[in-house]
């Protein structure tokens, strides 16, 4: 076996077990230069396979060295390479990632949140190898926001696995890995200081990261260790216009607000207007340490421990025109456009006339409350705490190498939160309470041209309030109140041995081959600690007068993104920040103006009150409380082999599971536990084979099988109950199956230059019980009304907590709500795909080109179709009678085949970089074509969607950076995150068809300086 002087026993065990598995690329890399080792300011270096020492500064001297290592593996992997110490290219993770061949992402407020490999959410997380615990209830591992790049060293997207990757992944497994101290050959001190300036929250955030790192000899020894940590703040707005247009008037229905007979065609107008603004504040500390001891060449100790602290805040506020489904037949539109539908699974779903231009008028005759207009406050936040320890050895006998390694991953979150509805009682004469309910009419003016979901209050109309009255408390009443403290707790505990004899010279063409055993026990709990409550009737409605000093002006720039002017910028909520400092003390004001209602009399007299404490023995909260557990023994043998220019390896992995599911059942107020266990096992072959054609052409090709197993939430037992009338309850399925998928891969690759690549890949996977969200719909009958009683003999759930609010002519709380499953689709699902990766560089013709030799250009475009399946999304209520009036004769009900969400056919990445006289810019354009989500504004569901996944249409964005070295040790730059301020449009049924949801994204500035010695 071949040892590298001056390195340690790391770096040997490294390249058997995890270079060959982790390092290079088939379908195109973006790296930027190693972090490996920094010698000085300017330089960092890497150890070569040669034991030569190759010392690489700035951009394409990286893209150099990662095309060396993609040459070299044994595996279809991405990798990308911080430029300095704390330096990768962008400042979330999410985004960097998005430089990949194959990856796109989605994102919260303009944030990186979210990662499709490959076209599909279900991957994984690991740091440094060892699997992470997401901070809610699902499978894929840390969240991206909760890490900031300045501790991560590299970022590899294992594709195509080998025998010894974890099991877990459909699109591809994602690496974090930490600087190693035994690969370091000098000191290291870096120190990075930044500020981000937020377009939209008009603020200023600072961040602030460190790394340092050393090796010593010593007599017992080589001791390496590197410590790394980051401090960061970040605030982010987005705003988020939401209308439906799903309320069907049929030819000759309406009339005018002035009583002129209205259109003799059908039309869709105005159901619900609502004004989102989204507000996120990111406070975070990671800490990341790694002391390794090497006693001699055969024999190294690793620890490593990684901390995260983050308290991500939420304050947003909505604005609702609600009601305004009541006196539609008694407002036409001014103007209509034509929607057409397009088609469904091959069904034309036609052409309808849908509400453009207009107002909405209060008509006391009709509805002597309706539409009314409600300023919510949701004050939240997940307050995170995330730790990963890891700790093994790995030593030498004779040709046979091992390793064995015990981590332990945990994460333990709370979400506090509270959210308040006040309605706005209109003091216009014209308007007069009706006695019982706590809300009066309001008119209301709309302007959808142009592709933009603009409404606002119509100051014109003599039913108007003036914007005095819009902003005094007296004028409100309080509706709605939730308070909660959730929490969620997830561990990981893991051992695992991986061992590997070397054969090379002794059995033919097998180089050497690798056996071990991981076990690993995992568990979530989930405990749900809420009270809520909706007043409903004035008796039980508190002034805004009474709640003195809690309630402030909202936020009034919702036309900051784009300029508009028709938009609701007066109103009032209670105050967010109270709600958060001080969240007690807010719920107590509260709760004493409730009991001072003649309502909370009432109700104290009777040994309760309106709004209970938190109580976590509450039925309703045991009820949606669950745990999980979950134990897997998995095994791998794979052999490696070389002949010739052909080399590779050839394996497998089995993996045998056992989940027990723990939850209570609620009946009578009482509440039961139940359980539920089960288990299966899986046998997955993995071959990956590498051709090395000519010096410069490279064939890879690759077999493997892996599972997916379904997110915890999903298994429970437990339901919990959604505060709104048209949220769906999400009941779990313990009886889902993992899915399995087969993947293959085939990619041809030709390094025809210095740092240059043109790469062509193909990829196709058949997956199995793949995961469908299904829908049953809540019935209305033809006045609108819903159940108010359980059982739900139309269909839904009954949900005891929603204010019915216009969905029932009996004021009060509780009715039939939408109900939402996942289950297995019974039937094979497809994904085909192929991506390009181009990367060029102009450094060699510096003769000819002068400055202009320093720019050069990486891009990659992927392609995906998808087919199969069978189980199907079905139009609502609603959905149903809009496609039988645009096109009759549609089948009854409308179906569509839900297939993969958050899927898009075509994506493509554009980088054009410069790097010559102490300049390194880069600027990036991500571009990716449409898909279907569940992922709306405002708390819509797919009942409010007609009945399936909103279709969010292509998009592009622009990013940017410069960084100026000004000495040796010093380097100034600043960084843009969407540049153009590109939008977000997301369309009900088919793309370019309804337009439904908008989301207008911040634009980040990021500024600072780093000093390296």
């Amino acid at each position: 076996m071949t040892k590298r002087a001056g390195i340690g026993r790391s770096a040997v065990f490294n390249s058997r077990f995890v270079a060959k598995a982790l390092a290079g690329t088939a379908l195109g890399v973006l790296a930027l230069p190693s972090v490996a080792v920094a010698q000085d300011a300017s330089d960092s270096s890497v150890a070569s396979d040669d034991e030569n020492v190759i010392v690489v500064t700035g951009i394409r001297s990286s893209l150099q060295s990662a095309l060396n290592e993609q040459r070299n593996a044994d595996s279809i992997i991405e990798v990308i390479q911080a430029e300095d110490i704390g330096k990768l290219p962008d400042q979330n993770l999410a985004e960097v990632l998005e430089n990949v061949t194959g990856i796109q992402i989605t994102r919260t407020a303009g944030v990186g949140t979210g990662v499709q490999i490959r076209g599909t959410n279900d991957n994984q997380v690991l740091i440094n190898g060892v699997k992470t615990v997401s901070a809610g209830t699902g499978r894929g591992g840390i969240s991206f926001e909760d890490i900031n790049p300045a501790i991560i060293g590299s970022v590899e997207v294992i594709k195509a696995p080998t025998a010894a990757t974890i099991e877990g992944s459909v699109g591809g497994t994602v690496n974090l890995r930490t600087i190693r101290p035994l690969d370091i050959s000098d000191r290291i001190i870096s120190f990075r200081a930044q500020g981000e300036y937020s377009e939209l929250s008009d603020s200023v955030t600072p961040r602030i990261s460190g790394s340092y790192g050393n090796v010593w000899e010593t007599g017992g020894g080589e001791f390496g260790l590197v410590i790394s940590g980051s401090y960061s703040e970040q605030e982010a707005t987005s705003f988020r216009p939401r209308v439906d247009r799903d309320n069907l008037i049929n030819a000759g229905q309406a009339v005018t607000a002035s009583g002129d007979p209205g259109p003799d065609f059908p039309f869709l107008n105005i159901q619900f207007l609502n004004q989102e603004r989204e507000n996120f504040e990111y406070e975070t500390i990671n800490l990341a340490g790694s002391l390794e001891w090497a006693p001699s060449d055969t024999l190294m100790f690793f620890v490593d421990a990684i901390y995260n602290d983050q308290e991500r805040r939420q304050d947003s506020s909505r604005i609702q025109g609600s009601g305004v489904s009541a006196v539609d037949t008694v407002n036409v539109p001014d103007a209509f456009e034509t929607i057409n539908f397009g088609s469904i699974d091959g069904v034309n779903l036609g052409s309808i006339e849908a509400a453009l231009r207009g107002t909405i008028q209060p008509n006391l005759a009709r509805d002597d409350d309706d539409p009314n207009l409600r300023f919510s406050s949701d004050t939240g936040a997940r307050v995170t705490t995330s730790e990963l320890y890891r700790i093994g050895t790995e030593f030498e006998t004779g040709r046979l190498t091992t390793r064995i390694e015990a981590s332990r991953s945990v994460s333990d979150s709370s979400n506090p939160n509270l959210s308040t509805t006040l309605n706005f009682i209109n003091p216009n004469p014209l308007t007069p309470l009706d006695g019982s309910s706590n809300d009066n009419s309001v008119p209301f003016i709309y302007d959808l041209s142009g592709g933009s979901l603009t409404f606002g209050v119509d100051f014109d109309s003599p039913f108007a309030p003036t914007v005095a009255q819009l902003l005094d408390p007296a004028n409100t009443v309080l509706d709605a109140v939730t308070n909660s403290n959730n929490r969620t707790q997830n561990k990981e505990n893991a051992f695992r041995i991986d061992t590997s004899l070397d054969l090379d010279g002794v059995i033919g063409f097998v180089t050497s081959v690798d056996a071990g055993y991981r076990y690993n026990d995992s568990s979530t709990q989930f405990d749900q600690l809420r009270s809520t409550f909706g007043t409903g009737s004035i008796n039980n409605s508190p002034s805004g007068s009474a709640l003195s000093g809690l309630i402030v002006q909202g936020p009034s720039n919702f036309g900051a993104f784009d300029g508009r002017t028709l938009a609701f910028r007066n109103f009032v909520v209670v105050d967010p920040n109270q709600a958060f400092s001080n969240r007690d003390e807010v719920f107590a004001q509260l709760q004493a103006a409730l009991d001072a209602t003649p309502g909370g009399q009432d109700r104290i007299a009777n040994g309760s009150r309106l709004l209970a404490d938190l109580d976590p023995d509450a039925p309703g909260n045991l009820g949606a409380s669950f745990r999980v557990e979950e134990k897997t023994h998995a095994l791998y043998a794979q052999a490696n082999f070389e002949s010739g220019s052909v080399r590779g390896n050839v394996g497998f992995r089995w993996v045998d599971t056992s989940i027990d599911s723990f939850g209570n059942a609620i009946a009578n107020g009482i509440a039961s536990p139940v359980t539920s266990g089960g288990g299966y096992s899986e046998f997955m072959p993995r071959v990956n084979v590498i051709a090395d054609l000519t010096e410069d052409l490279v064939f890879r090709a690759s077999y493997t099988e892996d599972i997916n197993r379904p997110d915890f939430d999903d298994l429970s037992l437990s339901v919990s109950f959604p505060t709104g009338p048209n949220n769906a309850v999400s009941l779990g399925n313990p009886n889902l199956a993992p899915e399995t998928v087969q993947s293959y891969d085939a990619s041809l690759s030709w390094y025809f230059a210095p740092s240059s690549l043109i790469s062509v890949g193909f990829f196709h996977k058949d997956r199995t019980n793949l995961f469908v969200t299904q829908v049953e719909d809540a019935v209305e009958d033809t006045n609108g009304f819903r159940d108010i009683t359980d059982p739900c003999e139309g269909g839904g759930i009954f949900n005891p907590v929603p204010d019915r609010n216009v969905l029932s002519n009996v004021p009060g709380n509780g009715l039939c709500v939408p109900l939402q499953t996942i289950i297995n689709d019974t039937a094979n699902t497809t994904q085909t795909g192929i991506e390009i990766a181009f990367q060029y560089d102009l450094s060699q013709f510096e003769d000819a080109l002068g400055f202009a030799s320093g720019f050069g250009v990486i891009a990659n475009y992927t392609y995906q179709d998808f087919g199969g399946g069978e189980a199907t999304n079905s139009a609502s209520g609603r959905g149903q009678d809009i496609f039988e009036a645009s096109s009759p004769g549609v089948p009854d009900p409308v179906e569509r085949i839900q297939g993969l969400l958050d899927f898009s056919q075509n994506a493509y990445n554009l980088t054009l970089y410069y790097e010559k006289f102490g300049i390194s810019a880069r600027a990036r354009y991500t571009w990716r074509d449409k898909f279907r989500t569940l992922d709306t504004a405002a708390g819509a569901s797919l009942n409010s969607t007609l009945g399936f996944p909103v279709v969010t249409s292509a998009r592009g964005q622009l990013n940017g950076s410069i960084v100026y070295d000004v000495t040796e040790y010093l380097s100034l730059g600043v960084e843009g995150v969407n540049l153009t301020k590109s939008k977000i449009e997301q369309y009900c049924v088919n793309d370019d068809a309804l337009l439904c949801f908008q989301g207008l994204p911040d634009r980040r500035i990021t500024f600072g300086a780093t000093l390296s010695f």
